[in-house]
């Protein structure tokens, strides 16, 4: 997996061998994300709670996006009120490592021989993701709307049905060889996939990050995803406060707190985001919190986990304290929120990199 163009060397050719990548995402379906900051007469039409992510048909997932001109909000901060990007939290992550981070990172998933499919390729390549491990599969790419309100909370409705994505028995322990981190989104619907990457991660040798994806499927998937933190194979895990107390429901406490140290018992790394509040982390016997970047102008909340992971894990990677990879993630996070979308412009990044400056963190050895 990943050998390069052969070089001529003298009369010999020489195969050369992309170096593997240090993180790996699994999205086991590539995704499109169409992302518009909208009035709330179009939030009371879309069935199920707002600031969640529910599952959608084609049909309705058209039926949105031929409603949106009519409820569009103009901003003078942002002159494109929608954008169509390459989506998914997983995807967010990566690209974010990649771009912002300069961190070796590959995708592992499949995408339709579509419009959709090309965008989402292009978009991960531009970025500097190693695609060598997706695969192209005949029929649809999952699509998601975003639909953001006045105050940047984001209400998301993905269109996974019928979409193409890549199965358990087709990876290999090719994909996973000589790499470090396999990052993965939780997901009843990935379910099989999930296990089966987890199994040949960990004969590669690999660390194994799970985002618990929404409140949602952590409130009506909670037994299945219980086991799966209980194995002891999940290494790092993310969860957001709704999150974490949907995964403590039935206890007699179910606020952040004890949601962190129930993920500490199973996972060597257990962070849970508090929003505005920052953030707290364990690892062993070390508890850490950390504050929200006070800077940040929420303009869009989509994507702020996601990049909050990419900050973390590069902090572990490049051997920070539990304390710096919750202030790099806090950065990261505060970034993304600032414009329209799950992916950061050059512009924010550079704004990142300050912030990181002036709170004494290593700086990426990159330039945007």
């Amino acid at each position: 997996m990943g050998a390069e163009t052969l070089v001529k060397n003298g009369d010999a050719r020489v195969q050369v061998e992309a170096k593997a990548p240090l993180i790996l995402g699994l999205q086991p379906a590539a995704l499109i994300d169409h992302v518009a900051r909208v009035d709330w007469s179009l939030l009371d039409q879309i069935p199920g709670e707002r600031g969640g992510s529910i599952p959608v048909a084609i049909e309705e997932l058209e039926h949105i996006l031929s409603e949106l001109k009519k409820h569009i909000l103009a901003s003078d901060d942002d002159p494109s009120p929608m954008k169509t990007m390459a989506g998914g939290s997983v995807a967010n992550t990566i690209r974010g490592l990649s771009s912002g981070f300069g961190v070796n990172c590959g995708m592992i998933g499949a995408y339709g021989d579509d419009e959709q499919g090309e965008l989402f390729v292009s978009n991960m390549k531009i970025s500097g993701v190693n695609i060598s491990r997706l695969r192209k599969k005949k029929g649809p790419t999952a699509q998601c709307v975003c639909l953001v309100d006045a105050f940047g909370n984001r209400t998301m409705r993905p269109c996974l049905s019928n979409a193409v994505k890549v199965q358990g028995d087709e990876l290999t322990k090719e994909d996973f060889a000589g790499s470090k981190w396999l990052v993965m989104r939780y997901g009843i619907f990935n379910l099989e996939v999930i296990q089966a990457a987890i199994r040949i991660a960990k004969q590669q040798g690999l660390f194994v990050s799970l985002d618990l994806a929404s409140f949602e499927m952590v409130r009506n998937f909670r037994v299945p995803l219980l086991q799966l933190l209980e194995s002891g194979d999940i290494d790092l895990c993310f969860a957001n406060e709704d999150e974490a107390k949907e995964l403590l429901r039935d206890e007699e406490n179910s606020d952040p707190e004890a949601a962190l140290e129930y993920l500490s018992k199973y996972c060597r790394w257990a962070v849970v985001t508090l929003g505005p509040n920052g953030c707290i982390a364990k690892h062993g016997q070390e508890i850490v919190q950390g504050p929200a970047i006070g800077e940040a102008k929420a303009v869009d909340a989509t994507g702020a986990g996601d990049l909050f992971a990419s900050g973390f894990l590069y902090g572990l990677v490049n051997g920070l304290s539990l304390e710096e990879c919750c202030k790099v993630g806090s950065c990261s996070g505060g970034t993304v929120i600032r414009s329209l979308g799950g992916e950061v412009t050059p512009e924010n990044w550079q704004w990142m990199y300050k912030q990181m400056q002036m709170k004494g963190l290593p700086l990426p050895d990159i330039r945007n």
